[in-house]
């Protein structure tokens, strides 16, 4: 099966350890729909600037969990390859609470605000600006991460791989649809995770990510579910402070 150079060549954003792995990935993609591939080459998708496998950065061999999302960001400045990890935000405080573009990203709006919940800083019943002021000014003189990046270091010193069950986002393409055809690829990546003597923990957000729960790739790895987090609900998810809440992500290391 051919796969398109310049799908190929993106593959240089990934860690050498995955290399192989993505190979075959692909190769199984366009076993499943030879068409699927060199249609994508010829699309206007997103991620741009070659990140469709900036997910596989981080090392294979320090992957403790796999995030997964729904899909890229619909904004070319925000879709980065990692799952909900917006590349238009960069200061995360505001004077007011959290920053414009963070409250932008739904998602990463929602994260956020979990995060405080289940450090004690927010209440559950009570997230809304007036209660973030305090919150915010605090963050900005103490200890705490600051930008976008610095919270995504913390994902990634945890051992996040940070993955979207569609890699890709098309105006004109529905995200369930890309899901589809990006489903060898993911079985081929979960595939070489379950075969690790202690498997890393599956982060499933949201329905199309849910799906991959039916694969038989997925049955050594330890699960995890819960809404997307573009949902106001899931901010109280029990399941997601148990998770995230002693990482300490807001913590400046």
């Amino acid at each position: 099966m051919t796969i398109p150079a310049s799908i190929l060549q993106q593959l240089d954003l990934a860690d050498p350890s995955w290399r192989p792995h993505l190979l075959r990935g692909l190769q199984a993609v366009a076993q499943a729909d030879p068409a699927y591939l060199p249609a994508l080459a010829e699309d206007d998708y997103l991620p741009t600037e070659g990140r469709l496998f900036a997910a596989f950065a981080q090392p294979l061999e320090r992957v403790r969990y796999v995030l997964v999302g729904e899909g890229p960001y619909p904004r070319a400045a925000s879709a980065t390859g990692l799952c909900f990890m917006d590349g238009a935000v960069g200061e995360l405080w505001s004077e007011a609470g959290l920053s414009k573009p963070v409250n932008r990203a739904t998602s990463l709006r929602n994260f956020m605000k979990m995060l405080l919940v289940a450090d004690g800083q927010l209440r559950l019943d009570d997230t809304g600006g007036a209660a973030m002021a305090p919150v915010a000014a605090a963050s900005r003189s103490n200890g705490s991460i600051q930008t976008l990046a610095q919270l995504q270091d913390n994902l990634t010193a945890q051992g996040f791989l940070l993955l979207n069950a569609a890699l890709v986002f098309r105006k004109h393409v529905a995200p369930a649809i890309d899901a589809r055809a990006w489903l060898p690829f993911l079985q081929a990546v979960l595939a070489v995770l379950g075969e690790r003597a202690a498997p890393p923990t599956l982060v499933l957000w949201g329905k199309i990510a849910e799906q991959l729960r039916k694969l038989p790739e997925t049955e050594r790895l330890p699960q995890v579910v819960a809404e997307h987090p573009y949902n106001l609900s899931f901010i109280g998810h029990a399941g997601m402070q148990r998770l995230f809440g002693p990482m300490e992500l807001l913590r400046l290391r």
